[in-house]
C-alpha cells in the first residue's frame, strides 16, 4: 500500500467522507423504492415508448439504457468521489473505449503519442490511425520518456503501470507538460482501477479502462469505460459510441454493476497477495527481472508510491528459457494458464507466446487472484521447484547411448 491510505487498504479521508469499500458497495444505486430491488434488473430494450416529442433520456437502445446509466454513475463515483461534473460512458470492450477516445479526438494531420510498451493490441490502432493520416509517435513508459516526443502532439496516451512490463510514469509531470504544450492526456488505468489510482485527480483529461479485468473481476464480462470532466469532450466520445454502435449489452452492464460491490474486497486481497508473492520471489535463484510496483526495490516504486493507492494484482518475472517457463506453467495447480488479468482466479502465461511484446521467451505475467495467500505461494514455489528439475523425458534420453 502507498502512504496515502489509512493502513487497512481504505483511504485516509476526513470526517464525513466514506471509504472505498462503502463507496463500491453503494455506488450508482438508485433511491430505494419499497418492494423493489436495491439494484434493479437489466433493462432489455431496443426502443422505448415515445409519444410526442423525444425529450426524455431514453429513446433508442443504441443511445442510452437505464442499466448503463446506473453503471456509469457508479463508475463515475469511483473515478472521482464527491464530484458531480464527471461523465462516464460504458462500452462493449476496453478496446472500444480506447478507440472512442482516440478516434473522437484526432483528425488527419494531428499527432498522437503512445507508449511503445503498452497493451499489444494498440499497434493495430496505430496502423489504422496512420491510414487516416494521423502521425503516431511512441516512446517507453519508464523514465517519462514520452515527453521526448510530445512536441506538437494533440493527444498523449499513457498506460501506467504498463502491461506487461509494469513500468510506471509520473502522471502529474506528464499531464503538466502535455497541457503546457496544448495536448490532451488520456490514461489507461486498467491495471490499477480507480481504487488503485485516479487519473482525473492527477490531472488527466480522460481515464480509460478495460473493465473486463479488475473492475468486474470474474473473467466473464467484456466491458470498458471512459470518464472525463469536460462535457464537450464527453459529448464527442458519446457521439462516437453512437455512430459505431460500440455499446454493451444490458446484461453485461448489470453484471458489471453487481461486481463493483466487491471491488475493494477483491483488490485488497489480490494486491496484498501479489506483494507477498513478489517478496517470496525476490531471492529465488531461478527468477530474474522480477517486477511489482509495491516492492521497495522496484524501479517504479518511488513514483508509484506518490500516485497509487494500491499497487495492483500483477507480478511479472523471467525464467531461464521458454521450456523452463512452460514447465512452470504446467506444474501449477491453483493457477490457470490464461491471458488477461485482474480476476479472482489466479492466471499466468508465458507472454512471449503471442508475439508483439518485447519480452524474453521466459517472461511470465502472473495475475494474482483471491485464493488464500499461503496456498497460492506454496503452489508457485512448488511449481518453480518442479520446473527446475527439467523434463524427465530429457533426463532419460541423456542417460542413453
Amino acid at each position: 500500500m502507498s502512504g496515502t491510505d489509512g493502513g487497512d487498504g481504505t483511504p485516509a479521508e476526513g470526517p464525513g467522507r466514506i471509504g472505498d469499500g462503502t463507496r463500491a458497495v453503494r455506488a450508482g444505486l438508485p433511491e430505494p423504492v419499497k418492494y423493489e430491488p436495491t439494484l434493479p434488473g437489466p433493462v432489455f430494450a431496443a426502443h422505448f415508448h415515445l409519444p410526442g416529442e423525444p425529450t426524455g433520456p431514453y429513446t433508442y437502445g443504441r443511445d442510452e439504457n437505464p442499466t448503463w446509466t446506473l453503471l456509469e454513475r457508479a463508475i463515475g463515483e469511483l473515478e472521482a468521489p464527491g464530484e458531480t461534473g464527471v461523465e462516464t460512458l460504458v462500452f462493449a470492450s476496453g478496446m472500444a473505449a480506447i478507440s472512442a477516445v482516440v478516434l473522437s479526438q484526432l483528425r488527419a494531420g494531428d499527432a498522437v503519442v503512445f507508449p511503445d510498451d503498452a497493451y499489444q493490441a494498440l499497434p493495430l490502432l496505430h496502423e489504422q490511425l496512420r491510414a487516416y493520416g494521423i502521425e503516431v509517435r511512441t516512446a517507453p513508459t519508464r523514465g517519462d520518456a514520452q515527453l521526448t516526443v510530445l512536441d506538437g502532439a494533440k493527444l498523449l496516451w499513457i498506460e501506467t503501470p504498463s502491461n506487461p512490463g509494469l513500468d510506471v510514469c509520473d502522471v502529474r509531470r506528464l499531464v503538466r507538460a502535455a497541457h503546457e504544450a496544448g495536448a490532451l492526456v488520456a490514461v489507461d488505468n486498467t491495471l490499477a482501477t480507480p481504487l488503485g489510482q485516479r487519473p482525473l485527480e492527477l490531472g488527466a483529461d480522460f481515464s480509460v479502462a478495460s473493465d473486463t479485468k479488475g473492475m468486474t473481476g470474474h473473467g466473464d464480462i467484456l466491458l470498458g469505460h471512459v470518464s472525463c470532466r469536460d462535457p464537450l469532450r464527453a459529448a464527442e466520445v458519446r457521439r462516437w459510441r453512437k455512430i459505431v454502435g460500440a455499446v454493451p449489452g444490458p446484461m453485461e452492464a448489470w453484471l458489471a454493476h453487481r461486481s463493483l460491490a466487491t471491488l475493494q474486497l477483491r483488490l485488497d486481497r489480490q494486491c496484498g497477495t501479489a506483494l507477498t508473492l513478489a517478496e517470496a520471489l525476490v531471492a529465488h535463484p531461478d527468477v530474474s527481472g522480477l517486477r511489482h510496483p509495491g516492492l521497495p526495490g522496484d524501479p517504479s516504486h518511488e513514483v508509484a508510491a506518490r500516485q497509487m493507492r494500491r499497487f495492483g494484482s500483477v507480478v511479472s518475472f523471467v525464467l531461464p528459457d521458454r521450456a523452463w517457463a512452460d514447465r512452470f506453467l504446467d506444474a501449477l495447480r491453483l493457477v490457470d494458464d490464461a491471458t488477461s488479468f485482474g480476476g479472482v482466479r489466479s492466471t499466468a502465461e508465458r507472454r512471449g507466446r503471442w508475439g508483439g511484446d518485447a519480452v524474453p521467451e521466459g517472461f511470465i505475467r502472473f495475475s494474482v487472484g483471491a485464493e488464500d495467500p499461503e496456498d497460492l505461494i506454496d503452489d508457485v514455489l512448488r511449481a518453480l521447484d518442479t520446473a527446475a528439475k527439467g523434463d524427465p523425458a530429457d533426463e532419460g534420453l541423456a542417460g542413453t547411448g
